[in-house]
């Protein structure tokens, strides 16, 4: 059996506790270091199955760029995927904040919308 320590900075809040995963065989163990709840979920799925919102832009019709995002996490390694189909996206000038460009993205069930009109 293969024990581990892996350090992380808590996300979920303000606070930004330190933890400390042991893990064991690659499975999370123990959690220490968590000030609440969400910090142990946090480090769990960190440790497990991680997540991250999507930020970026893409190109408008005409020129110019918008911001966009994802509608909610989708796993850390779906990324590159999630941005090559960012990259063949244009977004036509008629894209208000909301509207939906690419509709699950990289085979999830998120979307990526415009978070600002063209």
């Amino acid at each position: 059996m293969e024990t581990k320590e892996r350090i992380l900075t808590c996300i979920v809040c303000p606070r930004g506790c330190r933890l400390s995963v042991t893990l064991e065989d690659g499975k999370p163990v123990s959690v220490t270091g968590n000030s609440c709840k969400r910090g142990l979920d946090y480090a769990i799925n960190e440790c497990t199955h991680p997540m991250r919102t999507l930020t970026s832009t893409v190109r408008v019709e005409g020129g110019g760029v918008i911001s966009v995002k994802t509608t909610s996490p989708i796993p850390k390694e779906k990324m590159f995927a999630a941005m090559e189909e960012l990259n063949r996206v244009t977004a036509p000038k008629s894209t208000v904040a909301g509207d939906a460009l690419i509709k699950g993205i990289a085979g999830t069930d998120v979307d990526l919308v415009a978070t600002e009109d063209a």
